[in-house]
This record gives structure tokens, sequence and C-alpha cells, in this order.
């Protein structure tokens, strides 16, 4: 009797299990719950890929939902996907999102917001950790977006962060700039930093990598042959800011990020954006049009409310460098 009972219990297991799985490779939480407002609004929500950055924005945006007066299992569902950088995962995720008849979507990083927009014109759509969105397709301009997407750039601010690299090393002879050149964001980012520095009379080296699994050789190249590093806010590097981090450790080579998580990740120090402080911004966004007090179309494109200088002290004593000694230029 002992023994059927446990054999019983196992199958309920496995069962209980193979009901967690998703075939497609991403992933989906939909842990908002049942709401106990049955006029609970819906929202869907695509993440490109897991990193701080974009973690912090998702996190970010219902912190701005909540205050805006919309709360996880009170009055507000949230259907959240990530698509783990699969091309194939954002139209499938796009299309559920849509095939439920969400409230409003979130798009965060521009391929989100793109596989979203392309699935739907009807349903309001809000965006987040994308440069520019106008360059994106996304809007009609940046003050008056024109269809049905709004939300909030991270465009920084290039000439600020290069001005810091090159008082960390004023010395510097070459700077490298690295990035995955398959985004968009990231070109018009480094294409910036390059101007800068070109027209600061510091030699440029650009590599980029079009996988996490090609960073750290990138970075180990450049890292040989530069007195710094600058990178901008890209997702392929976000994601292995660790691996970078320690390879720049090594080498000892100061390197400025576009944004303070990748700093905090393994960079030296930005002038930056806080990306939970953006997701709160857009979050805020969202509650105005969820209260059907504002439409996308009418809503400007808003700007980062919050930049930070951002140094990772332990990565300064370990490049020899006093902490206090860097300032914002």
């Amino acid at each position: 009797m002992k023994k059927s009972l446990l054999a019983g219990i196992g199958v309920l297991s496995l069962l209980a299990l193979g009901a967690c799985g998703n075939g497609g490779g991403g992933t989906n939480d939909s842990s908002g719950g049942a709401a106990a407002d049955p006029d609970a609004k819906h929202v869907g929500v695509l993440q490109l890929v897991q990193h701080a950055s974009l973690d912090g924005a998702y996190e970010g945006f219902k912190e701005g939902l909540a205050e805006g007066g919309y709360k996880e299992g009170e009055n507000l569902v949230i259907d959240y996907q990530n698509a783990q950088n699969n091309q194939d995962n954002l139209k499938s995720m796009s299309d559920k999102l849509v095939k439920d008849e969400n409230d409003l979507l979130l798009g965060i990083a521009t391929p989100s917001a793109q596989s979203l927009l392309n699935a739907t014109t009807d349903i309001p759509i809000v965006v987040t950790a994308v440069t520019d969105l106008k360059e994106a397709k996304l809007v009609e301009s940046d003050e008056a977006p024109g269809g049905n997407v709004t939300g909030t750039t991270d465009m920084v601010p290039i000439d600020k962060q290069v001005d810091l690299l090159l008082s960390i090393v004023p010395d510097a002879k070459k700077i490298g700039i690295m990035y995955n050149a398959g985004e968009a964001n990231s070109k018009i980012q480094a294409d910036l930093a390059e101007e800068a520095l070109k027209k600061a009379g510091v030699e440029v080296s650009i590599k980029t990598a079009n996988t996490t699994n090609d960073v750290q050789q990138v970075t180990e190249s450049l890292a040989k042959e530069t007195d710094g590093i600058y990178v901008p806010t890209d997702n392929t590097f976000a994601s292995a800011a660790a691996v970078i981090g320690d390879v720049v450790k090594e080498h000892k080579v100061p390197l400025v990020a576009g944004s303070t998580d990748q700093v905090e990740g393994g960079g030296l120090a930005t002038v930056g954006i806080n990306y939970k402080s953006l997701g709160v911004q857009t979050g805020k966004m969202a509650a105005k049009i969820l209260d059907g007090d504002a439409q996308p179309a009418d809503m400007p494109v808003e700007k980062s409310e919050n930049l930070e200088l951002v140094v990772n002290k332990e990565m300064a004593e370990a490049l020899g460098i006093d902490p206090d000694s860097i300032k914002e230029p």
C-alpha cells in the first residue's frame, strides 16, 4: 500500500512538472494571478532578453503602474514573456499577447517593440530601453508619435561618457569601442562615440560581436591594443558584463559603459541611465493610458529624468585607480 501511494505521488509530480514547461525556448510568467477586481486591466509584456538593465526596466515599470493605481493581484494582471534574444520567440510571443486581447502592451528593447507593432496597430503599446523610436520606425516623431506606440528612450549622454573616459585616461592614444552591429540602437551610440573620440584627437578601434559567445574574444582583443574601452547600452554585451569585467580587470584597462547596470556588472564608471527609474517613468505613462486619460499618439516620447555618475569602486581599486578621483565631467 505504501509503495502504491508513493508511485501515485510520483506520477502526479511528473504531471505537474510537465504542465510547467514551455516549448518556445523563451520564458513566460502570468504570475499576476487572478485579480480580485473583475474589471482588472490586463497588460502583456515582451522583453528581449534577460540582463540587469532590462530586468530593472521591467521592475520599474511595475512600480510605475503601482504608483498610477494599478497593482498586481488587485486590479492588474500581467502576462510577462521573455524571448531570450530569439527572433522566433519574439514573433510567437507577440502574436500570443495580441490574441489574448490585453488592454496594453509593453515592449522592452527595440526588437521587442518592433515585434509588437508588427503584431498590432490597435492595442496601445508603450516601450522602454529603445534608443531612437523614430529611427526604429515606431513613431512618426518623438514630439507627436501619431500611432499606437509611445514610451521612453534610453539615449544616453554619449559626449559626457566619452569625456568621462578621457578624464580617466587623459594620455590615451587609442580607445576601443565594442558592440553588436546587429543592434540598431548600439550602432547609433557607437557612431556618436567614435565621432566624439576622433574630435578629441584620439585613435579609435572598433570591434563587434554578434553573440555573447564572441564577447570575450572581442574584449580580449581590444584590451590588448587600447588604453580604454567604451561600450554603449548594448544587449549582447550587457548580457556578458561579468565576462567583460574579468577581462578588463586582468588587462588593467578602464571601461566606461552606457548604463549604470553595466558598470555594476563589470565596468568602471559611467554617467548614465538607471533603467529601473526609466521603467518607473514608462509605467506612469502606461497608467495614464489605462485610465483613459491619454493615447499613445498624443504622448511625447520621454527621456530619462535621472542621470547618475556611477563608479564601480571594486573595479577602480583593481585597476589601481582612486575611485574618488573619478568625477563627472
